[in-house]
């Protein structure tokens, strides 16, 4: 069974609000092995981006004013998905936006469930986890999957965290490399999952000298009532 594990950033929460897709993001799955090959593009909006949403994902208007728009792209990606199963987290969401991004164009492209099924990996770990955390890091905490470089959404990347998160969900560990007779057998393999470089740097925000004192000072009272053992000032003062 072919699969593909698709995420997507947005500009905001509501596609009936004007808002669109920024980024998508798909890697395939073949007969529940990762077979390597995905679809990545960012994608100019044509509108602003929600403070909110931006928090989020990181990608701004600077960032994407050079990037195609979904015309552009909408063909090379259905040829993708079509005739795939997509697994989504929060399916609704993501189809809801690539709905409506396929309706304003003045093209007979058809809904994207016309050329694929949609399996949403959120009902799925409802269903299997009732009454529990189903986020995807609820999910990578539960399975054991690393998702130690996710500060920052981002749709290939979390499409990678998920595709190892739902073949964990429905069938335990099958990321593996066959060895050879002298090394023992088959080893499991841990991808290490590594931002895209064009993405725009985080902005770093430093203590002004007015916050640096004050912190200063409430170290100082800490030592004072600590009989001289506040390490953080310690680590301070000048060797």
């Amino acid at each position: 069974m072919r699969q593909i594990v698709l995420d997507t950033e947005t500009t905001g929460l509501d596609p009936q609000q004007g808002h669109r897709v920024i980024e998508i993001g798909c890697v395939e799955i073949d007969n529940r092995r990762l077979t390597g090959n995905h679809f990545h593009y960012y994608l100019n909006p044509d509108r602003e981006i929600d403070e909110g949403a931006l928090e989020v994902h990181g990608l701004t208007g600077e960032f994407l004013a050079d990037k195609p728009r979904f015309p552009q792209i909408v063909h090379e990606f259905i040829e993708f998905v079509a005739g795939a199963e997509l697994v989504i987290h929060n399916a609704p969401f993501d189809v809801g936006f690539l709905n409506s991004e396929i309706q304003q164009m003045d093209a007979d492209i058809g809904l994207l469930e016309t050329h694929c099924a949609i399996v949403d990996s959120l009902a799925l770990a409802r269903q299997k986890h009732p009454g529990q955390r189903n986020s995807l890091d609820a999910l990578c905490k539960r399975y054991s999957v690393d998702n130690s470089q996710r500060d920052l959404h981002g749709a290939l990347l979390d499409a990678e965290i998920l595709a190892d998160v739902y073949l964990a969900m429905t069938g335990g560990q099958t990321r593996l490399q066959l060895g050879s007779e002298e090394d023992g057998g088959p080893v499991a393999v841990r991808r290490v999952k590594v931002f895209d470089g064009s993405r725009p740097p985080l902005k770093v925000i430093r203590a002004n000298p007015g916050e640096i004192d004050a912190h200063r000072q409430r170290l100082e009272e800490i030592d004072k009532k600590s009989g001289g053992n506040c390490i953080w000032l310690g680590m301070e003062k000048p060797h």
